[in-house]
C-alpha cells in the first residue's frame, strides 16, 4: 500500500472539525475542556465525543491537545480528562508536558508535541524511545534538516504545512508571561510578536521606527508539497485552531487535491491514511482565506524580505490586479499615503475609481487587496462538500455481500419471495438509492437467474440491513493504535535542564531523572523568575538583522553600537545574537 500520508486540519469546534473532514480531512485536532495551547478553542467531552463518532465513520482520526504544561495540583484533573478521552475513542492526545507520561493514564497514542521543540534528530530519537508515536516538528526546520529526522526515526513526522507562523521557536517562548503573566505553555500568549515596535541601537539611536519586526508571514507550502513528502514529512497539518470554518475548508480542500495528485503519479509508493473521497463545490483558493502574505520561511534557502509583514500584521487578503473584479459589499486594503495600513467597504466601481463606504485616501497606484469577498464568504456558507466511501454490492441466490473502500466485508442470507420475472431485471437502481448514508455505489453484480423476480421493497430491505452491518463492522474493526513501549534505559541528551525546559510539576521532574538527568531548574511559570532581568524570553531562527540587510556574517551592522533594543511603548527587549547558529535571543529587561 506504500507510505500512508496523512492531512491533518485544525478544529475550534465540532462542526469545524465535521467540515474538516467532509472536505478531505484525514484526521483533524482540537482542543479539549482544559490544558490545550489555543484555550480559546476548549471543547467538551461531548462536542469531542459528536466528532470522534463522526471521523471514524471515515477511518479519519481525532487529535486532542493536551499540550501546555501541567501545575502539580492539576495532576489528578489532567489525568481525569485523559482517561475520558481514551474512553470516547480518541486516537491521541498531543503532549508538551513530560509528567503525562509518568501518570496513570490508559495505553492512549500519545503524540509529542511542537512544543516540545524538537530541533535535532537526538532530540526526535528520545522522544520515539521514550514512547511517542508521533513527532510534530518545528516550523524553522530546513528540508535536509527533516530529512536527517526521518533518517533517524521510524515514526511519522507531523510538519505546518500551512497557516500562522511563531517567531520563537515554540515551548521557549516566554515573553508573553513574563511581561503580562500570560503564558504561551498555557494557552494564554499575548501575542507581543504582533506589536510594532521601535528598534535603536545603544546609542539611543533609530534603526527602524513602528515596524512590526517580529510578526511573521503565514506559511504556505502548497507548491513545495511534493519535497517535503521525498523528506520524511507523512503528516501535513495546517494551523488554525482558532480560524473560522470558510478557512479550514478552503485549506483542506487545496491540499488534499495537491496530496491526491501526488499520491495518484505515484502508485504503490503512497497512500492516504483515511477512506472515502470528498466532491467540493469550490475551486480552493487560498489567497481568499486569511493571510499576512505567504513564505515557505526556512524549508527552502531563505530569501531578503521573505519572512516578515513588517507594515501591518493584518491579512493583505488577495492582490486585486483590476478593480473591475471588485463587488459590493467587498472588503479592500491598502496603504494610504501616509503609509498606514487602512480599509474600505466597497459599494461600486466607476471605470478605475473604486467608491467606498466612507472617505478614504486611496494613493495612486497603491496596491489594493480584497480582505473579504462577499460572494465567496456567501458560497462558502453553505454545504460545499460531501464525502463518500465506496462500496460493492454482490448478490447471489443465498445472499448478499458488500465490501466498501475501509477493507468491511459482511454478508447477509437472501430471504426475500421469489417470483417470476415478466422481462429481465435490473436491480442496480435499487442498491444505488444510498440516499443520506456515507456510502456511494461503486459496483453491483448480481448472479441471479434473469427469471427470478423479487420485490423491490424487500430488496431495499436487504440494502438497509446491509449498509447497517457495514456500519458495524466499521465499528468493531477500527483499528485503534496504541502508546509506544518507553525504553527505560533510554538517556536524555543533556544531564542539566533550565527554566526554558518547563519542568513544572513533580512528575516531570520524575521522567527527566529516570532518563539520566540530574539539575532540573523549574518552569518561569512554576519560580519566580520571571521577575530577574535579563532572563531569555525568546529564541528564534528570524534575525531581524538579517532581514534589514544588516547581518554581521556580512557586515552590515554598519554604525550601529550593540546592544540593540526592542521598544514596543509598554514592554522593551535587549536584543542577542548567536550568529554561529544565526538566531537571535530576546532578553527582558528591568
Amino acid at each position: 500500500m506504500g507510505r500512508l500520508l496523512e492531512l491533518l486540519a485544525p478544529a475550534g469546534n465540532p462542526d469545524i472539525a465535521m467540515q474538516a473532514i467532509l472536505h478531505g480531512a484525514d484526521a483533524v485536532y482540537m482542543g479539549a475542556s482544559s490544558h490545550g495551547a489555543r484555550r480559546n478553542a476548549a471543547n467538551s467531552i461531548d462536542d469531542v465525543r459528536r466528532v470522534v463518532e463522526f471521523a471514524h465513520i471515515y477511518r479519519a482520526r481525532v487529535y486532542v491537545t493536551v499540550n501546555t504544561i501541567v501545575y502539580e495540583k492539576e495532576l489528578r484533573e489532567v489525568e481525569r480528562l485523559i482517561d475520558q478521552l481514551y474512553n470516547i475513542g480518541v486516537d491521541a492526545i498531543i503532549v508538551q508536558d513530560m509528567g503525562i507520561l509518568r501518570m496513570d493514564i490508559p495505553s492512549i497514542q500519545l503524540h509529542a508535541s511542537t512544543q516540545c521543540d524538537i530541533r535535532t534528530p537526538e532530540k526526535a530519537l528520545f522522544l520515539q524511545e521514550a514512547g511517542f508515536s508521533q513527532l510534530v516538528l518545528p516550523r524553522e526546520l530546513s528540508l535536509e534538516e527533516i530529512r536527517l529526522m526521518a533518517d533517524t526515526v521510524s515514526v511519522p513526522l507531523e510538519s505546518f504545512v500551512h497557516g500562522a507562523l511563531c517567531v520563537s521557536y515554540s515551548g521557549r517562548c516566554h515573553a508573553s508571561f513574563a511581561t503580562c503573566g500570560r503564558s504561551a505553555n498555557r494557552g494564554e500568549c499575548a501575542q507581543l510578536c504582533r506589536l510594532p515596535y521601535t528598534l535603536t541601537d545603544a546609542g539611543g539611536r533609530v534603526i527602524c521606527r513602528d515596524k512590526h519586526l517580529l510578526s511573521l508571514r503565514d506559511l504556505n507550502t502548497l507548491d513545495i508539497l511534493p519535497r517535503m513528502i521525498e523528506a520524511g514529512v507523512s503528516s501535513f497539518k495546517i494551523e488554525g485552531r482558532l480560524k473560522e470554518a470558510a478557512y479550514v475548508k478552503n485549506t483542506v480542500a487545496a491540499y488534499r487535491n495537491a496530496l491526491d495528485a501526488f499520491i495518484a503519479s505515484h502508485p504503490g509508493q503512497f497512500a492516504r491514511s483515511s477512506a472515502g473521497s470528498s466532491i467540493v463545490e469550490f475551486t480552493p483558493q487560498l489567497a481568499k482565506s486569511f493571510n499576512r502574505g505567504f513564505t515557505h520561511y526556512f524549508i527552502e534557502q531563505r530569501r531578503p524580505l521573505d519572512i516578515i509583514s513588517p507594515d501591518t500584521p493584518k491579512s493583505l487578503g488577495e492582490e486585486i490586479d483590476d478593480v473591475g473584479k471588485l463587488n459590493n459589499g467587498d472588503g479592500i486594503s491598502f496603504f494610504d499615503s501616509h503609509g498606514r495600513y487602512a480599509g474600505a467597504m466597497v459599494n461600486g466601481v466607476q471605470g478605475k475609481r473604486i467608491i467606498t463606504s466612507k472617505p478614504v485616501d486611496i494613493p495612486r497606484g497603491a496596491r489594493i487587496h480584497r480582505t473579504f469577498d462577499r460572494l465567496w464568504d456567501k458560497e462558502m456558507q453553505r454545504e460545499t462538500a460531501t464525502r463518500k466511501i465506496g462500496v460493492s454490492f454482490h448478490l447471489d441466490e443465498s445472499g448478499l455481500s458488500a465490501s466498501d473502500a475501509r477493507g468491511c466485508r459482511i454478508r447477509i442470507p437472501l430471504e426475500c419471495t421469489r417470483d417470476i420475472a415478466k422481462r429481465p431485471q435490473d436491480y442496480t437502481p435499487i442498491f444505488s438509492k444510498l440516499g443520506n448514508t456515507p456510502y456511494r455505489l461503486e459496483s453491483f453484480h448480481s448472479e441471479l437467474d434473469p427469471s427470478v423476480f423479487i420485490p423491490a421493497a424487500q430488496l431495499t430491505e436487504l440494502r438497509r440491513r446491509a449498509i447497517a452491518a457495514l456500519d458495524e463492522a466499521n465499528a468493531t474493526t477500527y483499528p485503534f493504535l496504541y502508546r509506544r513501549k518507553e525504553d527505560k534505559d533510554a538517556k536524555y541528551m543533556t544531564d542539566s535542564l533550565d527554566y526554558r525546559d518547563n519542568v513544572a510539576n513533580s512528575l516531570a521532574e520524575r521522567f527527566y531523572r529516570d532518563h539520566g538527568v540530574k539539575r532540573i531548574e523549574r518552569a518561569l511559570e512554576a519560580s519566580k523568575r520571571s521577575e530577574a532581568s535579563n532572563v531569555r524570553l525568546m529564541t528564534t531562527r528570524h534575525c531581524i538583522l538579517r532581514e534589514l540587510g544588516m547581518c554581521k556574517k556580512e557586515k552590515g551592522l554598519g554604525k550601529y553600537s550593540e546592544p540593540l533594543v526592542l521598544d514596543s511603548g509598554k514592554d522593551s527587549f535587549t536584543l542577542e545574537f548567536n550568529c554561529r547558529d544565526c538566531e537571535m535571543h530576546l532578553l527582558s529587561r528591568r
